[in-house]
């Protein structure tokens, strides 16, 4: 089964089954005693928190009753603990205090089988830097001294810190060996004063000679079925032969040969220097992967405005007529209901239920003219329904990707789609063909044809794509359509995103993350024909991986499915201007636990985005909390969010319409007499795998 085709989609049976695993926990020995409470006293200068993360025995947290996804509560040892008292004043000489002690400590009584432990210390005064002595590279060029010396941790009258220590020396080796010093050395000592508390550090720099990239050799499988020449090919992209040793480069040959997507694991090494001819040679070590795989997965999608199941299955070749061609055929087949079974079951005249599915297509082409350039050619077709149209269509897609670096893509294309377009909500109710984008507006369906050019850049420096902690990606996409191009339409449609990551704290647990955004469509007249856009290519916002405080695809202007009848609902259609922010501070209590919270912004508009829009107070809000459980498929991801009060009631494009003008927060609390946002209620609730970015 794979599993990443599971990603953003909800599976409530694959919540329970991960609930009932993490549910079995081994019990403890009959004498057991829980840990109630530890605490530490006489901390100043250094957190207690930091403490606690460093020793053996833990206080059980008070949320452990509440949640079963965690090893159950903390037990007391008393060898543990008495090593924990040692570890305590090793941890505060490892800060600079020396003369730290652990003067006393209790193990009192708590409640039935439970215990308090408390630890008292006196931290005495800290070891500060007298002096950061550095010899031994005299003779390297004076902007090579300047780049290895620079911004260094140790500083004078600084409190000591061991593991300053440790690391100003893997900084000063690995920088030297970034400008070519491929056997840098560096080590040193210091000389601690306990009278005086000062430390004087020595460090001594051994750099060796300066070193060039050599020959790229190739350790492989006995009967290799990647020609070990195309493998070199791909590493010379960034070790190339002549230039100065560098193992960033070395890191950035070993993205370049496992982006080949052929082995299942990939080594870029350095051979043994060579003095003489002043060289490093390069060992790349690869195991092949199977070059056919099949992938199967399915799930369960449950949203207030759709329920759908649905099976997917994946066929790939990654060797197809030789030289590393592949071919991909993956498909989607399942059953759709609008907005739910019960509704459609019940015999609601508004729900309407069907098949859905896409089928895939792709071809790709390795090194096409240029090493660094792929041609990728992919057919599609596809059946869906949406609360405000159904449709049946196909498409094309012809492009170069070109990938310089293993963390940027450059991929123009040009793309030909057909869609077959049916406006029917219910058993009776239209959506009229104009506000689809329809040009044959005298009928209840029509066919639309979309001829386009597109080009999307993404920088990818996240540290997992799946659950980044650090780093940021940046993407721009850039859509022209028409023109000398034909179709239906003449558009230009952009869509930029950026997201940064960082975390922070012992072992950075605390991650702050922020999304930004932003989309125009443009769209431009057709001789007297008045400027309009297709349903296919509006903007829509909502859901477990957008604007959390709306439902999938709600945050967007609507129609009504009946205007004289306020019950009967609305369904949106897009906009031509997309807005979306976000920004989310996640903690990770344990290692499968994280909670965050989340302040949400979004605004899809029927004009082109155009500046002020904020100041016109049209940007939604909402606030929430989270709750991950980290698995193998990804974070099984709960959130509940809230829109604040800020806002007009999403637009209605139907004349005669009555907006509900009172809603409620999943039925409690009673009714908000205005309120912005969708009809259905002023909360959400989000259940999928994975990040919502």
């Amino acid at each position: 089964m794979d599993v990443a085709l599971f990603r953003h989609r909800l599976l409530p049976p694959l919540f329970l089954l991960a609930l009932a695993c993490a549910c079995a926990t081994a019990k403890p020995r009959p004498d057991a005693q829980e840990v109630d409470d530890l605490s530490i006293k006489g901390t100043d200068k250094v957190d207690d928190g930091d403490i606690k993360a460093k020793i053996l025995t833990t206080e059980t947290p008070w949320w452990e009753p509440l949640w079963p996804f965690d090893n159950g509560p903390s037990y007391y040892d008393p060898n543990a603990w008495q090593a924990d008292l040692r570890r305590i004043e090793r941890y505060y000489q490892s800060q600079g205090y020396y003369q730290a002690q652990v003067v006393s400590n209790e193990v009192k009584p708590s409640g039935k089988d439970q215990v308090a432990l408390e630890a008292t210390v006196t931290e005495g005064a800290p070891t500060t830097i007298g002096a950061v002595k550095v010899s031994g590279m005299e003779a390297l060029p004076q902007d090579h001294q300047r780049r290895a010396q620079a911004d260094l941790p140790l500083k004078e009258k600084a409190v000591f810190r061991e593991e300053d220590w440790v690391g100003v020396k893997e900084l000063i080796q690995g920088r030297l060996r970034e400008l070519g010093y491929a056997e840098a050395e560096v080590g040193g000592e210091v000389q601690v004063d306990v009278g005086t508390h000062t430390a004087t550090v020595d460090l001594q720099v051994k750099p060796g000679p300066r070193y060039k990239f050599g020959n790229v050799f190739v350790a492989t499988d006995p009967d290799p079925k990647v020609a070990p020449r195309r493998i070199i090919e791909q590493a010379q992209g960034a070790v190339r032969k002549g230039d100065w040793f560098s193992e960033s480069a070395l890191a950035e040959a070993q993205a370049r040969v496992f982006g080949m997507g052929v082995f299942g694991a990939v080594k870029v090494n350095r051979g043994a220097p060579d003095p003489e001819a002043v060289t490093v040679p390069v060992v790349v070590d690869v195991r092949e992967a199977p070059l056919r795989s099949v992938r199967l997965g399915g799930g369960f999608g449950v949203d207030i405005t759709r329920q759908e199941g649905r099976v997917l299955a994946e066929w790939t070749n990654r060797n197809i007529f030789g030289g590393l061609r592949r071919l991909t055929v993956r498909g989607r087949v399942g059953y759709a209901f609008l907005p739910s079974i019960y509704s459609t079951v019940s015999g609601d005249e508004n729900a309407k239920s069907g098949v859905v599915f896409d089928a895939t297509t792709e071809f790709e082409q390795p090194r096409f003219l240029f090493r660094d350039v792929r041609l990728q050619a992919s057919v599609s077709g596809e059946k869906g329904l949406e609360q405000a149209y159904s449709f049946v269509g196909g498409r094309t897609r012809t492009g170069l990707i070109w990938q310089p670096h293993p963390d940027l893509s450059v991929f123009p294309s040009y793309n030909l789609e057909v869609y077959f377009l049916s406006g029917k909500v219910g058993t009776d109710a239209i959506i009229p063909p104009i506000t689809l984008g329809c040009r044959e507006r005298d009928l209840d369906d029509c066919t639309i044809a979309l001829s386009y050019l597109e080009t999307t850049v993404a920088w990818d420096r996240r540290d997992d794509s799946s659950e980044p902690r650090n780093g940021y990606y940046a993407s721009l996409s850039l859509q022209g359509g028409g023109g000398p191009l034909f179709g239906d339409f003449n558009y230009v449609r952009v869509l930029p995103d950026l997201r940064y990551y960082h975390s922070f704290g012992l072992a950075q647990r605390l991650t702050l993350a922020g999304k930004v955004r932003l989309g125009t469509l443009i769209p431009f007249s057709r001789g007297e024909e008045e400027a309009t856009s297709s349903i296919v290519t509006r903007f829509f916002s909502g859901g477990g991986n957008s604007m959390r405080g709306f439902n999938s695809r709600r945050l967007s202007p609507q129609v009504a499915v009946d205007p004289s009848d306020p019950t009967a609902g609305t369904v949106p259609v897009g906009g031509n201007s997309l807005v979306e922010t976000s920004l989310e501070v996640r903690y990770r209590l344990t290692e499968s636990l994280v909670v965050a919270s989340f302040w949400d912004t979004g605004y899809v508009g029927q004009e082109s985005l155009k500046p002020g829009f904020a100041a016109r107070n049209e940007l939604y809000h909402a606030v929430g909390l989270g709750l991950r459980y980290l698995t193998v498929v990804g974070p099984l991801r709960v959130d509940i969010a809230r829109r604040l009060n800020i806002g007009p009631p999403l637009f209605v494009d139907s004349p005669g319409y009555t907006y509900p003008s009172s809603g409620s927060c999943f039925g409690l609390g009673g009714k908000k007499t205005t309120y912005a946002g969708a009809p259905e209620g002023l909360c959400t609730f989000q259940l999928s795998i994975g990040e919502a970015f």
